[in-house]
């Protein structure tokens, strides 16, 4: 016995079959479209990563640059006020308070400069007390010459006014002195001195 064929029914089940085939068309064009986009908004987001890890890089290599440039400059002023302190240290003495005024130096040295000049202070002071010696020195200029490490070279242009009993006033002199500096914790001391024709 032959079924005959539902034309109706099978109109239906190909109706219903283009449906399926029309949904299924849509979620693959959407999933098409919704892929690009999703990849976009990762792209965006990796540039991003990538772009604030580059900014925050170069915000700390500027950071530590700034910072090794401010120390430097911390470490040269040192330097420099150690070399003046020390040639007026050095050029100001006084007979009425010699031994004060040695201490200043000695307070300021270190090394060989400082037992040299410690071995020297009491035949110093003699001869400043019985000549009756003042002298004032003024810094002129001065200037770094060369740093190496924790140590440095300081160039000090001083004048220097001299009066004692034999000649109550001079005129003043101007002494060059190369002074040899050298950190010691926080701050900087005399480790030389010569005198620069």
């Amino acid at each position: 016995m032959a079924v005959d064929a539902d034309p109706a029914r099978d109109e239906l089940t190909e109706q219903a079959s283009q449906a399926d085939k029309d949904q299924e068309t849509d979620r693959d064009s959407q999933q098409q479209k919704a892929t690009p986009q999703v990849n976009g908004v990762r792209g965006a987001l990796v540039v991003g990563i990538l772009m604030l890890t580059s900014i925050g890089g170069l915000a700390g290599w500027l950071g530590w640059q700034t910072h090794g440039s401010e120390q430097a400059q911390r470490l040269d002023d040192m330097f420099l006020q150690a070399g003046r302190q020390g040639a007026l240290n050095l050029t100001t003495m006084d007979y009425a308070h010699v031994e004060g005024d040695i201490q200043r130096v000695l307070d300021g040295s270190i090394g060989t400069f400082y037992d040299d000049f410690e071995q020297r202070a009491p035949a110093f002071a003699e001869v400043v007390k019985t000549t009756q010696s003042k002298t004032q020195g003024t810094v002129t200029e001065a200037g770094i010459e060369s740093i190496s490490g924790d140590s440095a070279r300081v160039l000090v242009a001083v004048s220097v006014k001299t009066s004692n009993i034999a000649a109550p006033e001079q005129r003043p002199r101007l002494w060059r002195m190369r002074i040899d500096v050298q950190k010691v914790g926080d701050v900087a001391k005399v480790a030389n001195v010569g005198f620069v024709a």
